[in-house]
């Protein structure tokens, strides 16, 4: 039934007068935060040009991040950037049903939330690389016989998986089987469940990554301190991104089942102080982490380009030449 699933015609419009102005804060917070992902991604694009040229396989992994890295700031900034009305009158997220001949703005509020999620999956693949190959190097060491799968084609199947779920949900809001909040509802909760997994993930890969890299230096009679330091860099920042980010869509979901469950929308939830805050703490962490990205993949490039690269050692080579295990350590 329609009216369980959205909000009247003469409901929807209401609720788009109340909160259709943005207001002077959300205008500046908006162009700064479009500003801060379109640098980013300019950074990316160069670094990317950069590395492509350089030829080799630790590049080709160097490339891929800094792409993801593109990829996440160029669609973060063309949501940003691109004022809310050319998507839809309302700054604030209201309820559409897909195909409503009376209100037909639910098509710009569907592009606007496709964007916003192509641009989430792409920030949660560059960590989902960086667990690939340290899963794949681990295996490496912990069960030098075990057969090895490609580290890339493992990565695309787990990406795949997670652009399966959104398509769903596309799908889901275009066969009206509810509205753009649920939409809402589910990549919280998806991306909630995903940090959470990421967070477990990459505390116990750290962990056995600095026993290997103390392994190996103390066998050849060399520092691996400047990785093991990358490593703990990659782990807690990853830690506390994941970490809030679970947190922040974790209570976002939260508070929208429960309006939804007693209100039967979640229209009071959608407040200018309640969505700025979660906007500007959500964003601002991805910008945050996206830069620390750029600047530990440059400074191990940098590195790696004075002493040339090395590859994996080999498990059972008794003098391995210095550890080196990836550029993302």
């Amino acid at each position: 039934n329609r009216s369980t699933n959205s909000m009247t015609d003469s409901e929807v419009e209401v609720e788009v007068e109340e909160v259709s102005m943005m207001t002077s804060f959300e205008v500046w917070s908006n162009l700064i935060l479009g500003l801060a992902f379109l640098g980013t991604a300019l950074v990316a694009a160069k670094r990317m040009s950069w590395s492509r040229q350089q030829g080799g396989a630790e590049t080709t992994v160097v490339t891929a991040f800094y792409s993801l890295i593109l990829l996440t700031s160029s669609m973060r900034a063309v949501w940003f950037l691109i004022p809310t009305k050319v998507w839809k009158p309302s700054y604030i997220p209201v309820a559409y049903m897909a195909f409503d001949s009376d209100n037909d703005s639910w098509t710009g509020a569907f592009i606007s939330e496709l964007i916003l999620t192509a641009g989430s999956l792409a920030l949660f693949s560059i960590f989902i690389l960086i667990l690939v190959y340290w899963a794949d190097i681990l295996k490496k060491y912990f069960y030098p016989g075990a057969r090895r799968s490609r580290p890339m084609m493992t990565f695309f199947g787990l990406v795949a998986m997670l652009v399966v779920m959104e398509a769903i949900n596309a799908l889901l809001f275009m066969l009206q089987v509810y509205s753009s909040e649920a939409m809402i509802l589910f990549n919280a909760l998806t991306l909630a469940c995903v940090s959470m997994i990421c967070v477990v993930e990459i505390t116990i890969f750290s962990h056995r990554f600095r026993t290997v890299l103390k392994t190996l230096g103390a066998i050849n009679q060399i520092s691996t301190e400047s990785q093991v330091r990358r490593i703990v860099w990659i782990t807690v920042t990853g830690n506390f991104f994941f970490f809030t980010r679970a947190f922040l869509e974790a209570i976002f979901a939260a508070l929208l089942l429960s309006y939804w469950h007693t209100e039967g929308t979640v229209s009071k939830v959608f407040t200018h102080k309640f969505y700025d805050s979660y906007v500007m703490a959500k964003h601002w962490s991805e910008v945050a982490i996206l830069c620390l990205m750029l600047y530990i993949l440059q400074s191990r490039f940098t590195a790696a380009a004075r002493q040339g690269y090395q590859q994996v050692p080999e498990a059972d080579q008794v003098q391995p030449p210095p550890a080196s295990t990836s550029v993302i350590v």
